[in-house]
């Protein structure tokens, strides 16, 4: 198995990248298939039925609307964010579907979109199967697949195997842990970022990737851009949670201004730390109200890596676009650790898996263009997952708003902390990464599942929704 920076990150749609991308994935792949193999037109009427805790919060992570697009033929990636909900809304009054954007058949939302809220497939929480009817009624084919975390589908097939990413693309420097990493690093006297590009050479030429890398940037910047300007007060959803980043980015750059026509620098240390929390705000308010999202790694936790990442183009002095590249490249190490060896899903071992591994993927790159060590990086994104252990997945009302956007906020710091924690010390530590995410996949695995991304424990219980 093999896995790429760019399917650490990649451009999709909030609120959800197992919830909301993942189905849309999955939808499309199946209308492609069909078309594929030219069984389009026989098919009258397709039926998609979610489970686990897709079936539990779909409604919450807009999973219903996404499958709708995804059978339409939009891609995450590319649907215009601004309209999505409108598409859906006219495929359910029109009562028709337009199949992979090229077939059109008779759709009802209440019995063609099923959430089981009671119900699970055996291979992962995230389950669903789609079934494709024939104008006589007839089966014409049905596929299950998964949505296993940071927007990653696999089939029925590919989730017989504990490896869910089927990918046997030899690279030059493989490692399957956090100690392989650091000893390939040893080897090959490269940085882990360094190592990573090798790696990456596997798949497309260095300057494609570079590009590649350079446009994830863009998109996060935009999304932070969007999350300041957006003029609706409230986010969707019923639980009237009020966007702040908007607010906030007014009143820091107002008292800058006061302060530069003072002639005088602010004097807050934390300053710093205000506009951090402002980047993850504005992210993950984004992310809630349906727009474009980075999944870094995934959209539940997408907010991390771009704040930290602005904290670093914006406070660091000799910030450029190379330690962007190496920041992603590095983080990206941490993440596959994570993704082969534990779990990046939130339905699957909480929200250490996304905020936790975000916090420890974003403390890796800082630490790295900071000047740290592989041994110093390493020791840093020990320290981002270590201290966010056991974190629940408990979204109220199943939207991905309280206590997720802040919860982004908070993790950032945590991971510029953590960075410049262990850029202190030599690299040498006591409790290893790979201690670390094997400690979580356990954590996870005892878990009670009302804790995973169904809500029905913890906040999600405990505070009224309205």
């Amino acid at each position: 198995m093999a896995l790429s920076v760019l399917d650490l990150f990649s451009v999709g749609i909030g609120p959800s990248s197992s919830h909301t991308v993942g189905p849309m994935r999955a939808a499309r792949r199946f209308t492609a298939g069909l078309a594929a193999d030219g069984l389009l037109e026989g098919v009258g009427r397709v039926q998609a039925e979610l489970f686990g805790s897709l079936g539990a919060t779909g409604i919450g992570h807009g999973s219903d609307k996404a499958v709708i697009l995804g059978l339409a033929g939009h891609d995450p990636e590319t649907v215009d964010t601004d309209i999505a909900g409108e598409l859906v809304a006219s495929c359910i009054r029109a009562g028709r579907l337009p199949l992979a954007g090229l077939h059109g058949i008779g759709f009802n939302e209440e019995s063609d979109v099923v959430l089981h809220r009671r119900k699970s497939l055996p291979a992962h929480p995230n389950g669903m199967t789609f079934s494709a009817l024939g104008h006589d009624g007839q089966p014409v084919r049905q596929r299950t697949y998964y949505s296993v975390g940071g927007g990653f589908v696999v089939d029925e097939i590919t989730a017989e195997d504990d490896k869910l990413v089927p990918d046997s693309t030899l690279l030059p420097h493989p490692f399957g842990s956090g100690a392989e990493l650091l000893a390939a690093c040893r080897v090959s006297g490269l940085s882990i970022a360094e190592l990573m590009m090798a790696n990456e050479e596997s798949w497309r030429p260095a300057e494609e990737t570079r590009a590649a890398l350079l446009h994830i940037w863009k998109v996060m910047g935009e999304c932070v851009e969007n999350g300041c300007t957006r003029t609706e007060d409230v986010l969707p959803g019923g639980l009237k949670v009020r966007r702040r980043a908007p607010e906030l980015r007014r009143k820091l750059r107002e008292q800058e201004k006061v302060a530069r026509s003072g002639g005088a620098p602010l004097r807050d240390p934390l300053w710093a730390m205000e506009w951090v929390n402002l980047y993850a705000l504005a992210v993950n308010e984004e992310n809630a109200s349906g727009g474009r999202i980075v999944t870094a790694p995934t959209n539940g936790a997408a907010g991390i890596i771009p704040a930290v990442l602005h904290f670093y183009s914006r406070f660091i002095d000799d910030a450029d676009d190379d330690g962007i590249v190496t920041f992603l490249l590095t983080a990206a190490a941490i993440g596959i650790l994570f993704k082969e060896n534990a779990s990046i899903s939130g339905a699957e071992v909480g929200c250490q898996g996304e905020v936790g591994s975000a916090c420890s993927m974003a403390a890796a790159g800082l630490c790295a263009v900071l000047g740290g060590t592989p041994e110093q990086v390493e020791n840093a994104a020990e320290v981002g997952i270590e201290h966010n252990l056991g974190l629940t997945c408990d979204p109220i009302g199943g939207l991905v708003q309280i206590p997720c956007i802040e919860r982004n906020a908070i993790a950032s710091v945590k991971a510029i902390n953590a960075a410049r924690l262990c850029l202190q010390g030599n690299g040498e530590h006591k409790v290893s990464l790979d201690a670390a995410i094997e400690t979580m996949r356990q954590t996870g695995a005892d878990m009670k599942t009302k804790y995973k991304e169904t809500s029905r424990g913890g906040l999600a219980v405990n505070v009224t929704e309205c």
